[in-house]
């Protein structure tokens, strides 16, 4: 589709979900499934259900399934579909494949990632320096808390085999220049390594165009299960030596990095995830989150304490924010009882909150496709009434 109005009332009537008066903020930490993604999980399970390998018709219809998946996440993803993985969670993804990556590192080397990242693109990369003799390097953040290239470039060595960064912080909504971010890794000689899950809702992912190297997302952050999705450039995946069962199939490469039998009753719900957003069209839901981060940004209080960017331009509509005399959780816990549902803490976002020196975290409000200017207003008066 290439309109840029979004049906917001039409789109709302297809989520079961969203009819009440609890106005869901928190995007961040999981979407909302539409009715048809969670029909197509449960007529899997109703109709389906078999595992693959066999002659029988479900078993066979399985084996469909889980091609029409990865031919999906591909057309979601910009790539081809035998450089898409599936598992458990994107974190478990993430410790998979850089476990294998580890194989190739020698003493010396370094990774380099953001104070922006989600904790599931840093651990993985701790955990490797505490079990070899390599380097962690941190990249800061500007005083408006973008990624500050600079610190980047000058973080970046021989040594250097990885750049990990985020597509967007689920903290405070800064959306980096991928292309930037990936042109200073391959110029150093090192791999792109991009977290993907809180940019997936609110744009469309190239992963040919941006050339990363491997990028990882998660379903239920754009309207399907909870489940992890990768890819990985396939001369990548191929060269290196996985940790598997010795008869998973080995090509498409992509399989190489599925451990066991898949779910396949949330591939089920992946597939009906992507037709979803496709039937919308990436232009109007962009369009019509930019005006929400927008009626937010120019309504909330000035006693409001907000982090990040104050315009809609290098982010999504993500915001981190406090509100004087009040923690974190008294901010959320008094929201929810306005039925405004916001996150409080630091969401994973360690590195950048220790930036901000905060030590309880702050609140996080996030905009989605399905909100309502409505919705905005509501939490910007409650804000209001609470400063």
């Amino acid at each position: 589709m290439s309109t840029t109005t979004l049906d917001v009332a039409a789109v709302r009537a297809r989520f079961s979900a969203l009819d009440r008066r609890l106005a869901f903020f928190d995007g961040p930490g999981g979407t909302q499934c539409p009715d048809e993604v969670i029909d197509a999980i449960a007529r899997y399970l109703r109709e389906d259900n078999a595992n693959v390998g066999a002659p029988y018709e479900t078993s066979q219809r399985t084996v469909a399934l889980v091609d029409l998946a990865h031919e999906k996440a591909a057309q979601f993803l910009g790539c081809s579909a035998g450089e898409v993985a599936f598992g458990q969670s994107m974190t478990a993804m993430n410790f998979l494949l850089t476990r294998a990556f580890a194989r190739t590192l020698r003493p010396g080397d370094e990774i380099a990632h953001t104070a922006l990242d989600h904790d599931a693109n840093v651990s993985p990369w701790l955990e490797i320096a505490h079990d070899m003799d390599i380097t962690v390097r941190v990249v800061g953040l500007t005083e408006d808390l973008e990624l500050d290239y600079a610190d980047l470039e000058s973080k970046l060595s021989d040594r250097t085999r990885v750049v990990a960064f985020p597509v967007a912080a689920n903290s405070v909504g800064t959306a980096p220049d991928v292309r930037r971010v990936v042109q200073l890794a391959h110029d150093a000689g090192a791999l792109a390594w991009a977290d993907a899950v809180h940019y997936a809702p609110h744009g469309r992912i190239d992963v040919t165009a941006w050339d990363v190297d491997v990028l990882v997302c998660s379903p239920y952050k754009f309207f399907g299960p909870h489940m992890g999705m990768a890819f990985g450039k396939e001369e990548l995946l191929a060269s290196w030596r996985p940790y598997k069962v010795r008869p998973a199939a080995d090509f498409p490469v992509g399989h190489r990095y599925e451990l066991g039998t898949s779910q396949h009753e949330l591939l089920a719900g992946l597939v009906a995830a992507v037709d979803y957003v496709d039937s919308l069209g990436w232009d109007a839901i962009l369009a019509h989150e930019r005006a929400l981060g927008e009626t937010f940004l120019a309504g909330v209080p000035e006693t409001v304490e907000l982090y990040g960017i104050r315009s809609m331009e290098g982010r999504v509509p993500t915001f981190c924010f406090n509100v004087p005399g009040h923690s974190p959780e008294e901010v959320a816990r008094a929201l929810a009882e306005r039925d405004l549902a916001v996150w409080h803490g630091d969401y994973y976002a360690i590195e950048t909150m220790r930036h901000l020196g905060l030590e309880e975290g702050a609140v996080r409000a996030g905009i989605v496709h399905y909100n309502t200017e409505d919705e905005v207003y509501r939490l910007l008066d409650a804000l209001a009434e609470l400063s």
